[in-house]
């Protein structure tokens, strides 16, 4: 049973922890570092838990470097598309590393850094022009993309002060686009590398899906590693790796409605708790379980979603806003939806609490956590205040 008011993200512990042990193992495996990516995952209720395997976070912006200095610990990396000169003094007192997206930032603001009476290890964002991406919004390589330097760039340019590149090419992909990707970087950047102490190959590796090459992206940072000594560290941060699979989003139907197909709506909303389920355009997987009680799977009993017409009862799912896209999908189930039931959305963690909005003045979902034992408690509920604040 699930005795808490919706709607509500149920990060799952144990979830996590199956996660934190791959990430440990690849570590072991490669030598490498792995930091957090904040922009997917910034529950810091849980940053004690995870900083046992990982060795700090990565952040695009003051807030979440001065989050992940104060929570976190470890190393603190920033990157941004731009800084501006009062973000580039407060990143430069809180990163233990700061990459640039163009030579005119590190002209700009590379002595910021080093005047910061820290060390502070300065690097530039690459982009291989190597594309492994199938949606253009999440692909750092596509064409015109502003983010990283293009090789021809570096014609007449001095790497004086660079210490570091940081290539972040993937978005939710196996070890095969990253090992291709890899062999860009060196086709490209080959005869920078023997000046590096150090690179970071970024997100998108999906190393804790089910299915992951682990082997494949062991043995290739292992070869890159002998053949580039110099290189003292690699880092790769992931984000959604950190979390995937691990959290829920639990939601009850309000109302349902007939317009050629029952259209249940929800007290969660697509445009405000799940964005990327409009943006990616994507379909999350949901289940429907009397007997849930937080977990990130369904148990066996669940009256799992599937294709319309597959099952007994197609339904749409949909938000309780005004915009009329605020559409979830079109689901069968073996029941009717009916008011007052739950449905439960699976691998809700990641991209989800760091991008809602109180459009309409729609609740924010409260956080809970579910502990290895199966205990679950309120980590924060959401209500008036927190939706005044923000407004003026």
């Amino acid at each position: 049973m699930f005795p808490h008011p919706t709607p509500a993200f149920v990060v799952d512990e144990a979830a996590l922890d199956r996660n934190l042990a791959i990430l440990a193992e690849v570590k072991r495996r490669t030598g490498c570092r792995i930091l957090l990516a904040l922009k997917a995952f910034s529950m810091f209720s849980v940053f004690p838990r995870m900083r046992r395997v990982l060795d700090g976070c990565c952040a695009s912006s003051v807030h979440e470097a001065r989050l992940g200095r104060e929570t976190f610990g470890g190393e603190v990396h920033a990157f941004a598309a731009a800084f501006s000169e009062a973000d580039m003094r407060e990143i430069a007192a809180l990163a233990d590393h700061v990459t640039l997206n163009s030579f005119a930032q590190l002209r700009l603001f590379q002595h910021i850094a080093a005047e910061s009476g820290r060390t502070v290890a300065c690097g530039l964002r690459i982009n291989p022009e190597h594309s492994e991406g199938t949606a253009e919004i999440y692909d750092p390589c596509a064409p015109r993309s502003r983010l990283g330097v293009r090789r021809a760039a570096f014609a007449g340019e001095t790497l004086h002060g660079v210490t570091g590149l940081h290539a972040h090419t993937l978005c939710e992909q196996d070890a095969a686009p990253f090992a291709r990707t890899l062999a860009a970087i060196e086709q490209r950047f080959g005869d920078l590398l023997p000046r590096l102490a150090w690179i970071n190959f970024g997100g998108g590796h999906h190393i804790t899906r089910p299915g992951y090459d682990l082997d494949l992206l062991c043995a290739t940072l292992a070869a890159f590693r002998a053949r580039h000594p110099n290189i003292e560290t690699v880092y790769l941060e992931p984000g959604e790796a950190c979390a995937l699979n691990a959290g829920t989003l639990a939601a009850t139907v309000l109302d349902v409605v007939e317009n050629g197909l029952p259209i249940a709506i929800l007290d969660a909303s697509c445009a405000c708790h799940m964005p990327d389920v409009m943006e990616m355009p994507y379909r999350p997987r949901v289940f429907r379980d009397a007997a849930w009680s937080g977990q990130a799977e369904p148990g066996p009993a669940a009256d799992r979603g599937c294709d319309p017409g597959v099952k007994a009862h197609t339904v749409r799912l949909a938000g309780a806003t005004c915009l009329a896209g605020d559409i979830i999908g079109d689901w069968s189930f073996d029941t009717p939806l009916r008011p007052g039931d739950r449905v439960i959305f699976e691998d809700m963690a990641h991209y989800t609490m760091v991008k809602t909005n109180t459009f309409n003045g729609i609740r924010l979902p409260a956080i809970l956590l579910r502990g290895p034992d199966g205990a679950l408690r309120t980590v924060r509920a959401f209500g008036y205040q927190d939706f005044k604040s923000r407004l003026s």
